[in-house]
């Protein structure tokens, strides 16, 4: 009977060998290779659970929370929203209460701004006329956003005689010099609220809008996922809604932020004018407008509500140019 060979023991290497997926190997050790075992999750061996895919939005946000731009910015638009809205927090002082005996005055203890021609405490009209400069600008962009969105994604969507006569209103808005046109329609109005000056500001600005937003619609409207959503049977109204309208936004968001602080100043602008805001409304226009012709003697009547309208029309356009650089994947 022939012998038979020994039976040889196994080998148990202090290393392991790992494919490398091109036909070779690669050494490892005996805890690396122990490494490579799939964990309860599918993943390797000590890895954690799957990391959750990141949309624009979510992405955005952690680049905005890490931009001192957008920090700072924020802050000043906060700060200027609270005092907005609760201005006797900071000056509970009465902003029509004036005395000609101090008028043109300096800065004093108890009135850090000084007073202005009429007597008025600057510091505290200041406060106080934020309000109506927040106001306008936030209504109004929110009316330019709203309207020049809908216009411009049914335009863009639809397109046709629809579109083409939508463009053909635009074209006729843009051609209106906007000063010209405040001068000529709010000489009429006798209203001394801010709702004359949003109506004006959102008939001006919604051609703005509408182009940004038709552009996105048109766009958008072209990839892949819009189409599968067609032949599966969706209607016009939910691909609008669903689909295009969240991937089309972020255009529109980043130019109605930076035109908020161009419609404040606007504000600004026409009531300087005397056709925006007129007294006994208070606003950094009005204030501007008041202190102009006593700027030599009085020159911190001006100075101080010249410098908040300056502020917050700087902190919104940085905001839009925080969110814009964030919203831009090409800018990252």
């Amino acid at each position: 009977m022939p012998e038979q060979p020994p039976q040889s023991q196994p080998y148990e290497p202090e290393g392991a060998v790992a494919g490398t997926g091109m036909g070779g190997g690669m050494d490892l050790a005996a805890s690396e290779a122990s490494s490579l075992a799939p964990g309860p999750d599918g993943g390797a061996g000590g890895a954690g659970p799957a990391e959750r895919p990141r949309s624009l939005w979510s992405d955005a946000w952690r680049d905005l929370r890490r931009n001192p731009v957008f920090l700072l910015s924020a802050l000043v638009i906060c700060f200027l929203v609270l005092i907005a809205v609760w201005p006797s927090l900071i000056a509970p002082g009465n902003p029509l209460s004036c005395d000609l005996a101090r008028a043109q005055d300096g800065p004093s203890p108890g009135h850090p701004f000084g007073f202005d021609g009429q007597g008025c405490d600057v510091y505290t009209r200041t406060v106080h006329g934020a309000r109506a400069s927040v106001t306008v600008g936030v209504c109004a962009t929110l009316g330019v956003a709203v309207l020049g969105s809908v216009l411009g994604a049914l335009g863009g969507y639809f397109g046709g005689a629809w579109d083409a006569v939508l463009s053909r209103v635009t074209d006729i808005f843009f051609a209106i010099p906007v000063v010209l046109g405040g001068l000529v329609l709010l000489s009429v109005v006798t209203s001394n609220t801010v709702w004359p000056v949003v109506g004006f500001i959102v008939l001006l600005g919604w051609p703005q809008i509408y182009r940004i937003a038709r552009g996105s619609v048109i766009t958008a409207k072209q990839h892949d996922y819009v189409q599968a959503a067609r032949a599966l049977g969706a209607s016009d109204t939910r691909i609008l809604l669903r689909h295009i309208a969240p991937n089309a936004v972020a255009p529109v968001i980043v130019v109605a932020t930076i035109a908020l602080g161009t419609y404040i100043a606007l504000e600004a602008t026409l009531s300087y004018l005397g056709v925006g805001l007129k007294p006994p409304s208070v606003s950094w226009g009005i204030e501007i407008s008041a202190a102009s012709p006593y700027v030599r003697n009085a020159p911190h009547a001006l100075l101080w509500p010249a410098g908040a309208l300056a502020v917050t029309v700087l902190a919104f356009i940085m905001l839009g140019d925080a969110v814009r650089d964030a919203l831009d994947p090409k800018l990252r």
